[in-house]
């Protein structure tokens, strides 16, 4: 099943605690939560995000101030200011968005009008942050954000249809993106569920791998044909870049340089939907991974697992206890050793410390 389409189908009232259990987490939350934004759970601490905005799909931090930045349902970039600031405004991708029409609006067919950042990833030897918009395609915002400068919307005259994923090549500042889908938009989900149609959805493979490079401005085509092009993330030596592919439970390795280059090949496979991908400091990569299990009725694990430069799982962090029922996890970020997690529908974004 398409990733957004679950997404859209989870009820955010699934999870179930006994009355006692609801009436102490509400005493907690009302006591440690509110006045500091940070609600703390063993390892697991919860960064709040203003009152009624969800969706802090990915996650970008700066070397300057090595805060998160994320982008939400309501069309906002948002930034941490820390545990008293909480998140303010940074950025935003597109002129018709309006703060009066926009904060707090989960409506999809107000997102052509608000916007939808969901890709994120800072050049910061230039300090610019880079955007992949599901609407508004490719963009940068400079140090002070505010309205981001669109860089690019077609490839090889295909307009982008579904922007989601985003790196920039630390030694090169290419910029890696994907298309999820060339036929397919984010707010179109939401209508094919209420007609109960999806199979189109499903067997969507119209995805494809890009690179924007900023000295040419010119967008290449690197792979196409892809089912359901999530998250991309290219190796700490520039060697190659990955792509997940949702529908398919798999990564793919895109060869840049060597004997290989300009081919593909698998990187790793899941038993699960894997979505974005992110470098980690040592050279691995965390990928946020979405398990159903096929019971009556079905259920989820919630994973964030660690994978070796040449492919292997190394390592898996369960999220279930945190995310269970009421959203998936889009996104595992290392930084400065705690592991922060993004998500679709949650209030805040996670942090994990092991």
């Amino acid at each position: 099943m398409l990733f957004w389409l679950w997404l859209l189908n989870i009820d955010m009232a699934m999870i179930i605690f006994s009355p006692s259990t609801v009436t102490l987490l509400s005493i907690f939350i009302t006591l440690f939560c509110f006045p500091s934004k940070v609600c703390s759970l063993s390892a697991f601490s919860q960064l709040q995000l203003p009152p009624n905005v969800t969706g802090p799909v990915s996650l970008a931090f700066d070397l300057s101030a090595a805060v998160p930045y994320t982008g939400v349902h309501d069309g906002r970039i948002i930034r941490y200011g820390g545990t008293d600031v909480g998140f303010t405004d940074f950025a935003y991708t597109t002129p018709t968005r309006s703060k009066a029409v926009c904060d707090g609006n989960k409506d999809p067919d107000s997102e052509p009008t608000c916007g939808r950042p969901l890709g994120l990833s800072f050049n910061n030897k230039r300090n610019q942050l880079y955007i992949a918009d599901a609407y508004f395609g490719l963009l940068v915002a400079g140090p002070n954000g505010r309205l981001a400068t669109t860089l690019a919307t077609t490839a090889e005259e295909v307009p982008f249809n579904f922007l989601s994923g985003l790196d920039v090549d630390p030694l090169s500042g290419l910029v890696y993106f994907t298309d999820f889908s060339t036929t397919i938009q984010l707010r179109n989900l939401s209508k094919a569920i209420a007609s109960g149609n999806t199979t189109a959805f499903s067997s969507d493979a119209t995805g494809r791998l890009l690179r924007y490079d900023p000295a040419t401005k010119n967008v290449t085509v690197l792979l196409s044909g892809l089912s359901g092009a999530a998250g991309t993330a290219v190796s700490s030596d520039g060697m190659f870049v990955l792509v997940s592919e949702f529908n398919a439970n798999r990564i793919q390795k895109f060869w840049l340089r060597g004997s290989k280059a300009s081919t593909a090949e698998t990187f790793v496979r899941f038993r699960g939907m894997p979505i974005n991908i992110k470098r980690s400091g040592t050279g691995d990569f965390w990928v946020a991974v979405n398990i159903q299990n096929s019971q009556s009725p079905p259920t989820s694990m919630f994973t964030g697992q660690r994978i070796s430069y040449s492919g292997t799982i190394l390592e898996t962090v369960s999220f279930d206890d945190q995310y269970g029922g009421t959203t998936l996890i889009t996104e595992v970020q290392e930084h400065f050793g705690a592991l922060y997690v993004g998500s679709d529908n949650a209030t805040f974004v996670g942090v994990h410390r092991g």
